[in-house]
């Protein structure tokens, strides 16, 4: 299948992959006919999702199924009057539902919107009103229907509510649906590359979320994703460990996946385990595995000895930094250097760490040939090696794969960050002199202290090899010398909870000084039970630095 998009497949450096890496897109793409369907043609038994619950359940999907149950799933979305352009709302989990629906909705040419199930009624009637969401698929649990039944009279577009099962009065049963359905007849006219195939409300840290909108050339850009930074084959089982309503899930569960032929691991579950994970890994005999930076620092605090991990090949990660202590310290306990790459819900992977590069701890790795990255100064001209710059994209004359087409209805917002042949990320990086790139933090983030230019993750990193933290954010306050001074907000592990006090602060403050530059050290210093975030789990430091001291 890779062979159908791109005439090279295998590289030896990054010389090689930028001279001859060229995608092959076909006219009127779509993902759901031209890949998954054409894997149930040719090899109809292989298996593509392996999909597993909390509560023991196991089911292995082959393309042949695949095809079957997204055929059967348009049909029903049809029969409920959803059409090309419709806008429908997915929230489902990590159900197999939700890789029926999102095919279902590409072959009829919706617009897919994933949504995390932890959205409140007021995020369901912004989401509604924002895009004029027709209808909305959701898990079966009562708790989910009651809040889109609540958000309905204000949402006078959505004319179709759908629920796995269970469904009360005025929602369909989508199981029931798609079993009673008619056979699916592929529309005459389905999508041009440049029709909107994916919108997603970014759960932004300040304001409302922006709708980040997606053609459906989309899917091609994730070639790099699976092949060149998770590393994967037809024989590869790939974990990534992400929730579907969260852009992750389609850069690791789905379009480079199956582009590549690999099998797709699905744990679906309600809480995080490490240990948990780590049996899977051993049970299943996972070969690659994808997860942010957190739940890497959740596993290595288990005893990683205890499990078979000898089928885990490659191991990825992305999401938030990565603290060099958690690469290190995995690396030991495994013997495996995990590849950190960069990119955005805008984008597809934009800096990667690739198999053919020794990865550097910490640093997200070397720019993707497909994409022109340059980092800037404020006056706009280029930053020199060893100095910090925004991390933008140039584009050309034709937008590059996988770049997004703007905010949707918002005009003014995409200007603001995508003008003059340039789309600006808002986050800050250095390039050393072998050409890798060391994330700073956003734009807002970053802290000016006595003249100095202070990047929260550098400080943070710095902590986290502190044994008593198990989590942090660090921002600027308000210092009458300085202008700003750094403060670090920390959560404790639970041996260090009781000890928390001005000779603990102290502790901590001298170990920052030991491990990074001095300056850095956080002169303010204030221990919380947890810390502010977004509903995709980002941290809100907006909400900490309006706290002040």
């Amino acid at each position: 299948m890779l062979e159908k998009f791109i005439s090279q497949t295998s590289f030896v450096s990054t010389d090689d992959f930028k001279k001859n890496y060229r995608v092959r897109i076909p006219e009127n793409f779509n993902f759901a006919y031209d890949v998954v369907d054409e894997w149930a043609h040719q090899q109809p038994d292989k298996v593509a999702l392996c999909w597993v619950n909390d509560h023991g359940v196991h089911h292995n999907f082959t393309f042949a199924e695949i095809k079957k149950y997204s055929d059967q799933t348009a049909s029903y979305f049809l029969s409920l009057g959803i059409k090309k352009g419709d806008m429908v709302m997915l929230m489902l989990k990590r159900r197999y539902e939700f890789w029926f629906s999102i095919l279902a909705l590409h072959k009829i040419g919706a617009v897919v919107i994933p949504a995390t199930h932890l959205l409140t009624v007021k995020d369901i009637i912004y989401r509604c009103k924002a895009a004029d969401i027709k209808a909305v698929v959701c898990t079966e649990e009562h708790e989910m229907m009651d809040k889109v039944d609540e958000a309905l009279p204000k949402c006078p577009s959505l004319k179709a509510r759908i629920a796995l099962g269970n469904a009360k009065v005025g929602w369909s049963d989508f199981k029931r649906g798609i079993e009673s359905c008619e056979a699916f007849v592929r529309p005459p006219f389905v999508n041009t590359n440049d029709d909107i195939m994916l919108l997603y409300f970014t759960s932004g840290t300040t304001g409302d979320p922006k709708m980040v909108i997606h053609d459906y050339t989309y899917p091609l850009g994730h070639i790099v994703t699976a092949s060149f930074w998770h590393n994967l084959h037809q024989d590869s089982l790939h974990l990534t460990v992400a929730d579907t309503g969260w852009g992750k899930a389609v850069w690791g569960k789905l379009y480079g996946q199956w582009i590549a032929g690999a099998n797709v691991f699905v744990y679906d579950h309600e809480k995080f385990n490490p240990q948990t994970i780590l049996k899977l890994i051993e049970e299943y005999k996972i070969t690659s595995f994808c997860a942010p930076p957190t739940v890497f620092r959740f596993m290595i605090r288990e005893d990683l000895s205890q499990y078979d991990l000898s089928s885990l090949k490659y191991c990825t990660t992305a999401g938030e930094a990565l603290n060099p202590s958690v690469f290190e310290t995995f690396y030991k306990a495994t013997g495996i250097k995990m590849m950190e790459a960069f990119g955005q819900t805008e984008t597809t992977a934009t800096i990667v760490t690739f198999p053919w590069m020794e990865p550097k701890a910490g640093s997200m790795g070397i720019p993707n040939p497909a994409y022109n990255i340059d980092l800037l100064r404020s006056d706009g001209s280029t930053a020199e090696d060893g100095e910090q710059g925004e991390v933008v994209i140039r584009v050309g004359e034709e937008k590059p794969l996988g770049l997004f087409m703007g905010y949707y209805r918002d005009e003014a917002l995409t200007k603001q960050v995508y003008h003059d042949g340039i789309y600006y990320t808002g986050d800050v990086a250095w390039r050393d002199e072998d050409g890798y790139y060391w994330f700073i933090g956003r734009i807002d983030d970053v802290i000016k202290s006595s003249g100095y230019r202070i990047g929260p993750f550098e400080v943070e990193s710095a902590l986290m090899t502190h044994p008593a933290v198990v989590e942090c954010a660090v921002t600027g306050v308000p210092d009458e010398i300085r202008g700003q001074a750094v403060k670090a907000t920390i959560v404790l592990s639970k041996d260090y909870k009781d000890k928390a006090g001005e000779q603990l602060i102290k502790d901590i403050q001298n170990h920052v000084k030991a491990v990074t530059a001095p300056y850095k050290y956080p002169r303010v210093i204030e221990f919380v039970d947890e810390l502010p975030k977004t509903i995709s789990g980002k941290i809100k430091r907006v909400d900490i630095r309006a706290k002040g001291n």
